[in-house]
């Protein structure tokens, strides 16, 4: 066996935000990036969107470097559910990543904050502990409370010679206001930064989400819809799918090389969504590799294999939360001529005739819908039509009833 062969490392990465060797066709959102960095006085914010696997969470990284090449500073994480539960897990959430980049910051004397009386001055810094005595001492509700902080940090940070802060929060469809418990972080988020930006200080929102998000900051406020600038992400075209392939094995000690049938079959399969272009070729690549190291003859991509596994690995604990029901509804949606951009109600309850013995009526489609939507699987965009929510499901559940068939 050649161990030089088998030990060749795999470059793809299917995993989930795992940066690939090489990210092919996203110079267009790049560029729209690059261009709202450059605003002196920030009118338009960052929302980044798309379904699952198109690299979302990759992009929202690589815009990192160009924000700190052009002057920026950048704080951010990961928006969780538990983030958006009030507005003081907010509040934490943001001054918690602000004191990343404050934290060396010691100010001559601590800033006079609302209506305080004037007091002795005393060097304060903004670490978290800093911007945590300034939010206490500022009077008001929670949203004058942080424009007060955001204002005294931006008081300190500009002489330093920073062009402004970016916020990148990714997964940011999971805020939400709950007005049954009087709690408005998602409102906040956008009043505050709304307030700020029109005193002219250049800090900057970049959201990435699902396709509910921007939707639900419209419904928060209206005025988000002027407030942020949105960028579809997409899956690749041919030629960006190929750059995908090929680019990451352009070494020529690698023993795996794509032929232009195989890079057709992976287009064809993963439809140029990005996380699937990774996983099939890190499957091919180590079934190919100890092909190889065995002195055997390369075969086709195992494609009948790789989908098998796939099914295991990414769509069955997402098949897992749909009831029998759900499951019949999904059915018919996976069969409908345009499932893999969009379809309605009534297209589907036109079709259910087709494939069920008990046929939906519209309004329990409708309400089906609805739970589907909780669950994840599906989302309503705001022409009044649904989608599947996740990449490659239609393909999914056909293989499902197949085997049902079978």
């Amino acid at each position: 066996m050649n161990t030089e062969i088998v030990g060749f490392p795999n470059p793809f990465r299917p995993g989930a935000g795992h940066m690939p060797p090489y990210l092919a066709g996203r110079e267009t959102e790049k560029r729209e990036f690059a261009r709202l960095v450059e605003q002196e006085t920030v009118f338009e914010n960052l929302v980044l969107t798309g379904l699952r696997g198109v690299g979302k969470t990759v992009l929202l990284e690589t815009l990192k470097p160009i924000a700190i090449q052009r002057g920026w500073l950048w704080v951010g994480a990961d928006m969780s559910e538990s983030t958006s539960v009030s507005e003081a897990t907010l509040t934490t959430r943001l001054l918690t990543d602000l004191a990343v980049v404050t934290s060396s910051v010691v100010t001559g004397e601590a800033p006079q904050v609302g209506f305080s009386p004037q007091r002795p001055a005393a060097a304060l810094t903004l670490d978290y502990q800093g911007l945590c005595r300034i939010w206490e001492a500022t009077p008001g509700l929670a949203a004058d409370k942080l424009k007060i902080v955001l204002e005294g940090v931006w008081h300190y940070i500009r002489p330093l010679g920073r062009r402004g802060i970016v916020f990148a929060y990714d997964e940011a469809q999971n805020l939400a206001d709950h007005a049954d418990k009087s709690e408005y972080p998602l409102s906040l988020l956008l009043d505050v930064f709304q307030s700020i930006q029109r005193k002219d200080i250049p800090f900057m929102l970049a959201l990435t989400g699902l396709p509910t998000l921007f939707p639900k900051l419209v419904e928060a406020r209206t005025f988000a819809e002027r407030m942020f600038h949105i960028v579809l992400l997409d899956k690749l075209d041919r030629n960006n799918t190929e750059e995908a392939i090929l680019k990451p094995i352009d070494d020529s000690a690698c023993p795996v090389h794509f032929a232009p049938d195989s890079i057709d079959a992976i287009y064809e399969f993963t439809l140029g969504y990005p996380y699937f272009i990774q996983y099939v070729c890190r499957e091919t690549f180590d079934v190919w590799t100890q092909n190889i190291a065995a002195g055997e003859q390369l075969r086709e991509i195992p494609m009948r294999e790789i989908a098998q596994k796939l099914d295991t690995d990414f769509f069955a604990g997402r098949w897992a939360r749909a009831t029998d029901r759900q499951r019949d509804l999904l059915g018919v949606i996976a069969r409908l001529e345009h499932c893999t951009s969009e379809f309605t109600v009534q297209e589907i309850a036109e079709s259910c005739g087709q494939f069920l013995a008990k046929p939906f009526s519209p309004s329990h489609i409708n309400q089906m819908l609805v739970s589907l939507c909780n669950a994840g699987l599906v989302y309503k965009n705001r022409w009044g039509r649904y989608s599947l929510a996740v990449p490659l499901l239609d393909g999914f559940i056909r293989r499902q009833l197949e085997a049902l068939q079978r």
